[in-house]
């Protein structure tokens, strides 16, 4: 059975029981916490209160997914950077990300945080691939341990200039060779691709554990003209059965409408 889950970002001004209880009435299976709606960093987010967020959403049968947004706070963190001792204070914090999410009974991490990967000025290509192999190979590390699985987001070239492409993640997390770590498929960024989405989905049948669901135009499933029915066919064609997340980065005319819509957008499109 598809799961359908959406992310926390839209709810932002809502208490987290508030935002729980809605999300599970309307008929969601899960919730995905981006960190910085809690806190700046998530080693002010205690062990009272994680138990108090983890609780809360199983009060109201609603599993949370994971995280996503990894790096947007606290401000400074980067990963490919000549920068070792930044590098090692992104990396720690990383740890903490992990250990948070598994605090959570989170089980995927969504790495997308476009602007924290950049290959800056005087970087090659082929440097900033080896920091990155290097960084994820010991974060994949601490992932087994708290069992939790990272998943690197391909985005397109107006957000990053690194891991634009389906392909190019796959061939990362070929690379990486690790079962803790794999790849989230996001509508919005395959639309940028000059691949129809569904042989995008069909190429990465071995690697997703995650799909976000989105329009091209940046709002919700059913917001916009991208055609979800042939998304949807390749996702049955290759057995997915995660959840199918929500993520939008336009939140008018308000979270509600978002969330409402969406839903039964998905569940009409799945149906066929």
């Amino acid at each position: 059975m598809i799961k359908y889950g959406i992310c926390n970002e839209i709810f932002k001004d809502w208490e987290w029981e508030k935002t729980c209880e809605y999300v599970s009435r309307i008929g969601y299976h899960g919730i995905e916490i981006a960190p910085f709606t809690f806190a700046s960093s998530v080693t002010q987010i205690d062990s009272k209160k994680r138990k108090e967020i983890k609780n809360i959403a199983k009060r109201y049968n609603l599993e949370i997914i994971g995280l996503h947004w990894l790096l947007v706070s606290p401000e400074g963190l980067y990963i490919n950077t000549k920068d070792f001792d930044l590098r090692e204070k992104t990396k720690k914090y990383f740890f903490e990300l992990i250990k948070f999410c598994s605090d959570l009974n989170g089980k995927i991490m969504v790495i997308g945080s476009p602007k924290q990967r950049n290959i800056p000025e005087g970087m090659t290509y082929n440097e900033a691939w080896k920091i990155s192999k290097d960084f994820f190979s010991d974060c994949v590390k601490i992932a087994e341990r708290e069992n939790v699985i990272l998943c690197l987001e391909p985005l397109p070239v107006v957000e990053t200039n690194i891991f634009n492409t389906v392909d190019e993640v796959i061939k990362f997390v070929k690379d990486i060779n690790h079962p803790n770590f794999k790849m989230i498929l996001d509508v919005k960024s395959m639309s940028a691709e000059s691949k129809p989405i569904s042989l995008l989905i069909k190429s990465a049948k071995d690697f997703v554990m995650h799909i976000h669901v989105n329009d091209a135009n940046r709002k919700g499933p059913g917001f916009g003209n991208t055609d979800f029915i042939p998304i949807a066919k390749a996702l049955k064609d290759i057995k997915y059965d995660g959840y199918l997340s929500v993520e939008v980065f336009d939140f008018t005319p308000n979270p509600e409408t978002i969330a409402e819509k969406s839903l039964k957008y998905l569940e009409s499109i799945w149906k066929k």
